[in-house]
C-alpha cells in the first residue's frame, strides 16, 4: 500500500518575507514509513526587526525520528487489550542456541479468552506491521496457542496450563520484562 503526500504551498525559509513560494509536490511514501507532521513557529522579520507575531509552520519530520513499536510492543498491547494476565517477554538475543529472539507470553481463563486474544494479536499485527505468523498451533481447542512470527514466538496459556508448564521458569537466564495494563 502507497500513500501519496497532498501537494501543499510552503514559503522558503532562506528567502525574505515577501518571497515567493515553493510548491512541495506529491510524492509516494511507503505505508509502513510513518511521517510526521511538526507545528513549529517562526517569527516575522519587518524592517529588520522580530515582531512578537509568530506564524505556524509546517515541516515534515523525518521517517528515522518517529519511533515504530516493536513486534513484541505490538503483541504485549493486543494481548493486554483482551485482559491478558501476567503478560511478559523473555529476551533471547543475549543467548546462544535459541529459536527466537523473544518469547511472548500470557494467559487467559477460558478457551474463549485465550481465542480472543489470539485473534486480536493476529489482527493488530497485521494491520500494524503487515506481518502474519509463520504456524499457528493450538486453535482447535485453545488451550495453549502458539503463534511463531519467526524472531517472536507467542505463548497464550489458559491459566492452569501456564502455572503446570512454567515455561518463563525454563528460560531463567532470558532477560524478562513484564507489561501491565496502562490507561491510553
Amino acid at each position: 500500500m502507497i500513500k501519496i503526500a497532498n501537494t501543499a504551498t510552503v514559503k522558503s525559509a532562506q528567502t525574505q518575507p515577501a518571497a515567493k513560494s515553493v510548491a512541495i509536490r506529491a510524492t509516494a511514501i511507503p505505508a509502513a514509513t510513518a511521517v510526521k507532521v511538526v507545528k513549529t513557529t517562526r517569527r516575522k522579520a519587518t524592517n529588520g526587526k522580530n515582531r512578537a507575531d509568530k506564524q505556524p509552520v509546517k515541516r515534515l519530520q523525518s521517517p528515522a525520528r518517529v519511533a515504530q513499536p516493536t513486534p513484541v510492543a505490538i503483541i504485549a498491547q493486543a494481548m493486554l487489550d483482551k485482559k491478558a494476565e501476567e503478560v511478559l517477554s523473555l529476551d533471547f538475543s543475549a543467548l546462544e542456541s535459541t529459536i527466537c529472539d523473544y518469547f511472548v507470553i500470557g494467559n487467559g481463563h477460558s478457551s474463549t479468552q485465550v481465542q480472543a486474544i489470539a485473534d486480536n494479536v493476529e489482527k493488530e499485527m497485521d494491520e500494524q506491521l503487515h506481518e502474519n505468523p509463520r504456524r499457528v498451533q493450538g486453535k482447535e481447542n485453545a488451550f495453549w496457542i502458539i503463534l511463531d512470527y519467526t524472531d517472536v514466538v507467542v505463548h497464550i496459556f489458559q491459566t492452569e496450563y501456564r502455572r503446570f508448564y512454567r515455561l518463563e521458569d525454563l528460560w531463567a537466564d532470558a532477560v524478562r520484562k513484564t507489561y501491565d495494563e496502562t490507561p491510553k
